[in-house]
């Protein structure tokens, strides 16, 4: 259950919104003015280094053991 942010053509004001499936995307409604002209925001993600360095280039995507 993926949580997106979308933008609220009418106001500009941009949330983010819990999808259980496609069809909650599309029935997005802005918290602010209850428009559903709403488009979907591409979201940055972060990741953590190992080690606090900035040379490694490990993130929480990456496996720590087991199966390869």
């Amino acid at each position: 259950m993926p949580i997106y942010e979308f933008r609220c053509k009418n106001c500009g004001r941009i949330f983010e919104y819990l999808c259980f499936s496609s069809k909650d995307a599309i029935e997005a409604r802005c918290p602010a003015c209850g428009e559903q002209q709403t488009e979907r925001l591409l979201s940055t993600f972060s990741s953590q280094s190992v080690g606090g360095s900035f040379s490694s280039f490990s993130s929480s995507c990456t496996p720590s053991g087991g199966f390869s």
